[in-house]
């Protein structure tokens, strides 16, 4: 279960399985996967990690921040910002990023960490503990400047973050305007005095079984909105699924919510971002 220093586990999990045919078209770059599927497998998500770049910026504040950058094929594209679950930023978090490329984005997926990502409970709980929130902060703020004034921009930037990167994805879309901004089970726990710096839409996805990113953390999020004046600019979703229900890699992993979850993600940035 959940708790306050982390979330998730790997465990052995019911294969996703890709016809080896199929596999060998993807890694030669001719055919296009499910999502779900290249991140559960190693090798794929390592291929689609492959195509990213990684380029380091500084920031405002003096310091520094590496990101993945996935770009669309031709053309200008909305920005979305991604951040990574309490790993860091793994191959599956690149994966992401070079599938919203795939879908015409701008894809930055941000290393809070500065460091490899964790393979461990105990590694990612570390990492996750030692990051300091006035230096993220300043991190996650320069990227979303970074990211509306790219070349391949339309100036437009959302966010989206996974349990710690989802808590991140608010608290960065508190710090700084984004046009979007999408949470996955991710700490929501705000006051309506916190929430009223928000500029744009944002999307909740939540599980019912998560026994720390729950009802009454999330209910309390809705009354700070509320109490805000931005109730119309929330939308929650409730999944009959655990906390990281849409990690292929990890132990709570359901397909059906994740994927549902996924295409709501892809609405509401097409909506919202164009």
């Amino acid at each position: 279960m959940c708790s306050l220093d982390g979330c998730g586990t790997y465990a052995d999990l019911p294969p996703i399985v890709v016809p080896d045919e199929k596999r060998r078209l993807f890694l030669q770059g001719l055919v296009g996967l499910p999502i779900a599927a290249v991140l559960a497998d190693p090798t794929l998500a390592r291929a689609a990690a492959a195509g990213v770049e990684m380029v380091t910026i500084p920031t405002a504040g003096g310091r520094a921040v590496t990101l993945a950058v996935a770009l669309p094929a031709a053309g200008k594209g909305p920005a979305v910002v991604l951040i990574h679950e309490w790993w860091g930023l793994n191959d599956q978090i690149k994966s992401v990023a070079a599938e919203l490329a795939a879908q015409g984005y701008v894809a930055i997926a941000v290393d809070l960490y500065g460091k490899p990502a964790a393979t461990t409970p105990e590694a990612a709980t570390a990492l996750m503990k030692a990051v300091d929130p006035a230096v993220a902060t300043d991190q996650l703020v320069s990227t979303i400047a970074w990211a509306r004034a790219h070349a391949r921009s339309t100036g437009k930037v959302g966010t989206i973050g996974w349990c710690f990167g989802g808590g991140w994805s608010l608290n960065a879309s508190l710090a700084t305007p984004v046009d979007a901004t999408v949470i996955y089970y991710g700490d929501v726990k705000k006051t309506a005095d916190q929430v009223k710096s928000l500029s744009g839409p944002v999307l909740g996805q939540f599980g019912k079984l998560d026994a720390w990113i729950n009802a009454e953390m999330v209910g309390g999020f809705e009354a700070a909105m509320k109490a805000a004046g931005k109730a119309d600019r929330l939308t929650v979703h409730w999944y009959d699924a655990d906390h990281a229900f849409a990690n292929p890699t990890g132990a709570r992993y359901d397909a059906a919510p994740a994927a549902l979850a996924w295409q709501r993600t892809l609405a509401f940035f097409k909506t919202n971002l164009g």
